[in-house]
């Protein structure tokens, strides 16, 4: 029983009609419907759709001419930028498919993920061109077309410049016919948590879908043509590209594009350009609610601060609420769902904690962990399975995990969760993450919700460490706020009187600072390799 459709209004469906059409479509109905809407923001440089619209053009030629043709893959590695929109919506008006490649990566990584998908195209930051040199040589890669934000365009024998490159301004693309449900248009690299990193296929249809989903679960704070996108998630991050960029243009919103978090930036940008939507991550929060004056930038202006990637401490959405006035929905989602699969809603109950109820079109449950196939009563934890068109078609050139992913139409995403009365979802950890101490289930979230409520901690991360009698036991990595100081006793008293015995973590490190993804995710893998040396 889906008990979560009970609460949809009349006025938003619960199940949503897909247009068969590509993403390259998509923009071509809005630049013609708002061509002269501000399409892109970058710095104080604004783009209409029309012109967007013109670039995207001229890409896609350039493309075509140096032979690109549908389904080759074409690799982007840069931060948001507008070279960013432009690369990828010429990519797929060319029926190429998009390799999503975060800058931050090294040669090695690099080098796996352009064999894995056999990219011969790459459009490139300029500063990153030594790291893609180091391995060029061992990938298929044949053309190199970088961008440079900080000063004119230039051309070499190793790469074309961006702007050299859009040369053919005024020359119409040859059209590629395209099938949304079958054609990939995105190739998303998973982080590699579980072992190689994978590309997740993501069709037209699957993000198309998302893009209507989260349009129609928001319509009441969804004004078409006139909403202000502040997209300062990267873009190469599934959540970046889909809740920032690709929601935008189906809305025909400004995208206000920056490429880095800096919080002093993020609020001078608010202040100036007065943002409605702004999706964002935990750790973006909390480097909000800490600015001495972030009461005073008007942050009031944004009518949506989603939050996703990672769960968001509830301490952490009550200051945030308390100091700005603003409202924080908490969403769900993952790479093979494109991503977003849950969501507090605005017509209905908010609830803290949870990671809300299922968009239109979208089916749930939770399944007992070790077989998969007994779904559980409300409030039992097991693993959240998904249904729904947003689903990935599979990994790339990786049938068996597929899978093992995909079952009977059933993503199985790996996460721990339970269920309320309503239908509102819980999620508890990573299966992965999940720590078992002299026999006992420690849910790492459960513990960092205490240390964030405590006065003096900034971020808090927990993991399980090998330990010869218990098998393992809970380890806490601490960044103090500014300013503030505590000592590992005090901590474990603390945790004595707010959490039951097995879950106290016995051992406290203290650091500066916490190490992140590009999105801002806190690496839990890597402090978890760390502890375990």
């Amino acid at each position: 029983m889906r008990k979560w459709l009970e609460y949809y209004p009349e006025h938003i469906s619960k199940e949503i009609t897909i247009p068969d059409i590509s993403l390259a479509d998509m923009l071509r109905e809005t630049v013609s419907k708002y061509g002269d809407n501000k399409a892109l923001y970058f710095f104080g440089k604004e783009t209409t759709y029309k012109e967007l619209g013109n670039l995207v053009n001229a890409f896609t030629s350039a493309l075509q001419q140096k032979g690109i043709k549908k389904g080759d893959r074409a690799a982007i590695m840069l931060p948001n930028c507008p070279q960013y929109v432009i690369s990828y919506y010429g990519i797929l008006q060319a029926g190429g498919i998009v390799t999503q490649l975060n800058p931050m990566l090294v040669g090695k990584e690099l080098e796996y993920i352009l064999n894995d998908s056999g990219a011969e195209t790459i459009v490139i930051y300029e500063p990153l061109l030594p790291v893609l040199n180091q391995v060029i040589d061992n990938t298929s890669v044949k053309n190199v077309i970088k961008v440079n934000l900080e000063g004119p365009d230039t051309t070499d024998d190793f790469a074309t410049g961006f702007q050299s490159f859009l040369k053919n301004i005024n020359n119409k693309p040859v059209r590629v016919e395209s099938n949304p449900s079958e054609d990939i248009a995105i190739l998303q690299y998973t982080g590699g948590t579980t072992g190689r990193s994978k590309g997740v296929m993501l069709t037209h249809r699957n993000l198309l879908a998302n893009i209507k989903q989260s349009y129609e679960f928001f319509q009441d704070a969804i004004d078409m043509g006139k909403e202000r996108f502040l997209s300062v998630i990267p873009l190469f991050h599934v959540y970046g590209m889909s809740s920032c960029m690709n929601l935008s243009i189906y809305t025909a919103a400004m995208n206000i594009l920056l490429p880095r978090f800096d919080v002093d930036e993020v609020l001078e940008t608010i202040k100036s350009v007065q943002p409605t939507s702004f999706p964002g991550v935990p750790t973006m929060y909390i480097a909000l609610i800490n600015h001495p004056k972030v009461s005073e930038y008007g942050l009031d202006s944004i009518e949506i601060c989603n939050s996703g990637s990672a769960p968001m401490p509830v301490e952490i959405m009550r200051a945030f609420e308390e100091k700005t006035g603003a409202k924080i929905a908490e969403g769900y989602g993952l790479s093979e769902s494109s991503p977003t699969t849950h969501c507090n809603p605005l017509f209905a109950a908010r609830k803290p904690g949870s990671v809300g109820i299922g968009v239109p079109s979208t089916d749930y449950k939770i399944v007992d962990l070790s077989t998969g196939d007994n779904e559980l009563p409300p409030g039992e934890v097991g693993e959240i399975i998904i249904k729904g068109p947003q689903i990935m078609k599979g990994y790339w050139n990786m049938p068996d995990e597929s899978a093992q992913t995909l079952r009977n139409g059933w993503l199985y995403t790996g996460d721990i969760a339970y269920m309320d009365e309503d239908g509102y979802l819980y999620i508890v950890d990573r299966k992965k993450d999940l720590i078992i101490a002299s026999g006992y289930n420690v849910y790492p979230r459960d513990v960092e919700e205490v240390l964030y409520e405590h006065p003096s901690i900034q971020e808090a991360v927990v993991v399980g460490v090998p330990d010869s009698y218990r098998g393992e036991t809970v380890k806490a990595v601490i960044v103090l706020k500014e300013g503030s100081t505590c000592t590992e006793e005090e901590l474990i008293n603390y945790c004595r009187k707010n959490l039951s015995a097995y879950k106290v973590p016995r051992i406290i490190e203290f650091r500066k600072e916490l190490p992140k993804t590009g999105v801002g995710k806190i690496l839990r893998r890597k402090i978890r390799e760390e502890s375990s040396k």
